[in-house]
């Protein structure tokens, strides 16, 4: 049966149906049975209005087909030819064996879906339907009952004794019946009620999520006040994102981390530093996105629907506007079946659930543009895990086209968890400095909408910013604690509660992280899987720190997971006020729900961050009193932080124990004394306070430790911190020059205020090697104040100033004794160089185009090197710069570089960007040039090298990163160079190995 004629049956059916129930009348129920026609000449009184009335019910059954048919040209493809038959057939006889009547439709108070469960409840339903049978039978049978219903209610009153006039008022009735059915919605079987109201509902939603969603909490913790909810969408930071296979290995750290220079607070680039995760995620359509605790993985779902919502996505999520975001928090669901679609809304929009049209949310999964985002695989409990699984799989099977991002940390889902559903596996890395800068900045920008809840002035929170700012930069163990956006977010907190202070030394702050890891953050959201866990904070902690002394005690930093577990069990059992004396089971929710705990692979377990390995075995060494064990090893790299936090966590006796005893070795010990002392010295920063005693002693070890001189003196010393720089000296005058330039060293490595006017003091030595080091440490500073304080003052004229990042630029520019320049940041182009006085050596990176006209004002230039730029422009400038001797200048055309002019000063001539198709004829106008370089595009063979016989003077030729396998074809033309001496090939890739220094007579061939 096609769709035209099923459709023209069952209007017919719907037609008749009405007309029985109008002619037939509530008091004559066997004329009901009549067909129409017979009815209508039963009922209606002469020929002509029969006729009329006839016609009226036959426009009512055309307008009941032209609903059905486009209705049934959807859904009937799907269905074999008895199948439509029986599913038409079924419909018909239910509409006959139904209790169609007025009473029965006034009963049901015209309801169509409440006449159809009436309907259902008393006819039986169409025997031998199949499953997709029966869903078109129910929706088609739903669909006539709506279309009788309107029809009925469009029926004028009927009341024989005023047939003749009432007949007379239905010549348009079937026109207004048609009119009426019209607009009833477009319905389907994924549009039972139709979709009419998906729009209103649709904005109705997306207004709620870019409302609800839009908020974070700055940090969560009763104590600070600094806590209060923001706008998401201000405080969103981006963060980067790995592939992830599982096996997230870290370096064991062996020794302190040391103050990087200013230039890993740029940009960071490579490969290594990962991509941004809205990248990684516009690249899939699955992704399970794992992290560890605090990474961040709510708070990117969250700026996910909230930008959906809002149809803000740009760069490579703008494809992702236009899609509707559903999103699932499955915490809520621990202990109840995971929803179905049209309950996913409940946890975010459950306040307009109850007007979403139905099938609402199967519609979006079915058109595919919905965005499906699944929070907390992890928060569920361990058992409920593994429905996630199949939940998803049947879902995705009967929606394969939605968008889904799922998160979980690693414990609760491997990479592969969801491997057979091709998902892509990414991860959450820690933040870098720039990020965590990008960090610091939105959290100051978002924490103004606290108002009255600041606890400073709103003007302040610049100075405020820049304060913690600096202190990260200074202190690398701040840098180091503060790798995700929560514990970042506590420094933030922390540090504006104090007055722009954070504390003296890394023990509170990592005693505030512990806790806030380990049992604060998921008692204050009620995680399900953390609330199931019996354990008070000071029982995982307890837990936690056996575990990492039994690490270190082992000069580990993991360990495999069964064997954690007995460990885990033995000490469980000597915890009398617990319950819970599984191992495995309370391993595992450590692992799950701790924060500090991960699988690095499979079977194994370590913490996610060294240092708090280190700070919790300190606190075990403290407590059970393993004060021996700490000095017997002091000597070895990988036990100087435990110890360092050891002194703190001691009691006095232990201090003085735990200092005497390293003093003892460092004196008894000559091999070691100088790194005990070191040591010694160290532990000053994490301990409250010493007797008189041993102050003393700290300071002999302290003075025996000074000046410095060796170049591996100062990244020790720098470990010692802020207190060293009390004992150095306020001039370098008394100082050896290798003494002096190692001093310096040591105050750039330990950096902050103290530090920089250590170093403006230093300014005044005007030894060679001493400004050199003054001049390398302005990367450890801020650019500005390290250059107006300690640059200014320096002679530059004999130096090369290197700048390694862009905020030095502009302050290297008010450098007036400023005249060799090398800038290993990337420029976008010159446009800076008529601000820096006058030049004579320039080495920069260019990102685009480098316009030489720029040069005009440094006509005594001798060296320009200009490398990487996409394209040269205005290259007749180099014309006006007599003194140039040594040119390096990319290639982005295979014949040279337009308008380059002849330059009969150069002597060192170097081009990169060289490929097979380059054609060397441009260099006979420089027939002067000693020593020519050639930098290959990696890879590509080398040139026709037969132009370099036009230039005589050749001494040395350089090739870089060629395929050189066919050079020994263009010897004879090399032959012919008399005077060159030298040919170099430096990362050459010659896969023959077929040139040998005595191919060319003459000439000293090196490989490098």
């Amino acid at each position: 049966m096609v769709a035209e004629a099923a459709a023209l049956r069952l209007g017919s059916t719907v037609a008749k149906a009405a007309a029985q129930m109008w002619l037939g009348g509530r008091r004559r129920e066997q004329e009901r049975r009549m067909e129409m026609a017979e009815l209508i000449r039963l009922r209606v009184s002469g020929l002509r209005f029969q006729r009329g009335v006839q016609r009226q019910f036959e426009e009512m059954a055309d307008a009941v087909y032209d609903r059905l048919a486009p209705f049934l040209e959807r859904e009937f493809p799907g269905l074999e030819e008895s199948s439509r038959q029986a599913v038409v057939d079924g419909v018909c006889d239910t509409f006959a064996a139904a209790d169609l009547s007025d009473e029965a439709v006034l009963a049901a108070d015209v309801n169509p879906a409440e006449v159809v469960r009436r309907v259902t409840r008393t006819v039986a339903r169409p025997v031998g339907l199949g499953e997709a049978e029966g869903r078109l039978f129910e929706a088609l049978f739903a669909e006539c009952v709506e279309y009788y219903v309107r029809i009925v209610q469009g029926l004028p009153v009927f009341e024989e004794r005023a047939l003749t006039e009432l007949l007379g008022r239905t010549t348009s009735l079937g026109a207004e019946i048609a009119r009426v059915l019209e607009r009833l919605p477009d319905r389907s079987l994924f549009a039972p009620e139709g979709t009419d109201r998906d729009g209103d509902f649709r904005r109705r939603y997306l207004e709620l999520i870019s409302t609800t969603l839009d908020e974070v909490d700055l940090f969560r913790r009763s104590s600070d006040r600094a806590a209060g909810q923001v706008r998401l969408s201000v405080a969103y930071v981006s963060l980067r994102a790995t592939g992830d296979d599982g096996s997230r290995r870290r370096q064991t750290r062996s020794l302190p981390v040391l103050r990087p220079d200013m230039s890993d607070w740029e940009e960071p680039g490579g490969e290594s530093a990962g991509m941004r995760v809205e990248a990684a995620l516009g690249g899939a359509t699955r992704v399970l996105l794992r992290g560890e605790a605090g990474s961040g993985k709510t708070t990117l779902l969250r700026w996910l629907a909230v930008t959906a919502a809002r149809g803000a996505f740009t760069g490579e999520l703008a494809d992702w506007n236009g899609l509707t975001p559903v999103f699932v928090k499955l915490r809520e669901y621990s202990g109840r079946e995971l929803p179905k679609p049209e309950a996913m809304l409940d946890s975010v929009a459950g306040q307009i659930t109850g007007v979403m049209p139905k099938a609402w949310v199967e519609r979006r999964l079915a058109h595919g543009d919905a965005l499906l985002l699944i929070d907390g695989v992890d928060e569920l409990l361990d058992g409920e895990r593994r429905g996630v699984r199949e939940w998803l799989r049947r879902l995705l099977a009967a929606y394969g086209d939605v968008r889904v991002v799922v998160t979980s940390r690693p414990a609760a889902a491997r990479a592969d968890w969801l491997r057979r559903e091709e998902f892509t596996a990414l991860h959450l890395d820690r933040m870098a400095p720039p990020d965590l800068a990008a960090f610091v900045r939105q959290w100051h920008q978002a924490v103004r909408e606290l108002d009255d809840d600041l606890p400073c002035p709103v003007e302040e929170l610049p100075r405020c910013e820049q304060s913690l700012l600096s202190s990260l930069k200074d202190r690398p163990h701040l840098r180091s604690l503060a790798g995700t956006p929560l514990l970042a977010a506590m420094l933030c907190a922390m540090h504006l509660n104090r007055g722009s202070r954070l504390p003296r030394d890394r023990m509170e702050l990592y005693r505030g992280a512990l806790h806030t890891l380990v049992h604060e953050r998921d008692a204050d959201r009620k995680v399900p899987s953390a609330m199931d866990g019996r354990l008070s904070l000071n029982d995982k902690l307890v837990l936690l720190r056996d575990l990492a002394w039994r690490l270190s005690d082992n000069n580990r930093s993991e360990i495999g997971l069964e064997q954690a577990a007995v460990h885990v069990g033995k000490r469980l059992a000597g915890m009398r006020h617990l319950d819970e004396q599984d191992g495995g089971k309370v391993l595992e929710q450590l692992r799950d729900r701790s924060g500090i705990l991960r699988s690095p692979a499979e079977g194994r377990l370590d913490f996610v961050h060294r240092t708090f390995q280190e700070y919790l075995a300190a606190e075990e060494a403290a407590e059970e009193d393993r004060i021996g064990n700490l000095i017997e090893r002091a000597h070895l790299d990988l036990w100087r932080e435990t110890i360092v936090m050891a002194a703190g966590h001691a009691n006095r006796p232990q201090r003085e124990e735990l200092l005497g005893g390293i003093l003892d070795r460092a004196r008894e010990e000559p091999r070691y004394g100088r790194k005990l002392r070191l040591l010694a010295a160290a532990c000053q920063e994490t301990v409250p306070e010493v007797s008189d005693g041993l102050a003393g002693r700290l300071e002999e070890a302290v003075s025996a430790l000074l000046p410095p001189r060796r170049q591996t003196d100062p990244p020790a010393l720098a470990a010692v911190g802020t207190s060293l720089l009390r004992r150095l000296p306020r001039s370098l005058a008394e100082l050896s020059s290798k003494a002096a330039v190692q001093t310096v060293r040591t105050v750039a490595l330990i950096g902050g205020e103290e530090g920089l006017a250590l170093l403006e003091g230093y300014a005044r030595d005007g030894r060679r090697d001493v400004v050199a080091a003054l001049i390398d440490a302005w990367t450890y500073f801020d650019a500005d104040a390290y250059a107006d304080r300690v640059m200014s003052g320096l002679p530059l004229e004999q130096h090369s100033v290197v700048l390694t990042h862009s905020a030095q630029l502009r302050p290297a520019a008010r450098l007036r004794s400023l005249t060799s320049l090398k800038i290993m940041c990337r420029l976008p182009d010159l446009s800076l160089l008529p601000e820096f006085p006058p030049l004579q050596e320039l080495i920069c990176w260019v990102r685009d185009t480098a316009d030489l006209s720029l040069l005009k004002g440094h006509p005594g230039l001798q060296t320009l090197q200009v490398l990487h730029a996409a394209s040269v422009r205005h290259a007749e400038a180099l014309a006006d710069l007599p003194a140039l001797g040594l040119l390096n200048l990319p290639l982005a055309a295979p014949d040279g570089i337009d308008g380059l002019p002849p330059l009969p000063g150069v002597y060192q001539l170097a081009f990169s960007d060289i490929t097979a198709e380059t054609r060397l004829g441009f260099l006979a106008p420089y027939s002067g040039v000693a020593y020519l370089y050639l930098v290959g595009v990696r890879g590509s063979r080398v040139p026709d090298l037969t132009p370099l016989s036009a230039l005589p003077g050749l001494h040395g030729l350089t090739l870089y990163y060629f395929d050189t396998r066919d050079l020994h074809r263009q010897l004879p033309v090399l032959t012919r160079l008399t005077r060159l001496r030298t040919l170099t090939l430096r990362n050459c890739a010659d896969p023959d190995g077929s040139l040998t220094p005595a191919d060319l007579p003459g000439v000293t061939v090196t490989i490098e």
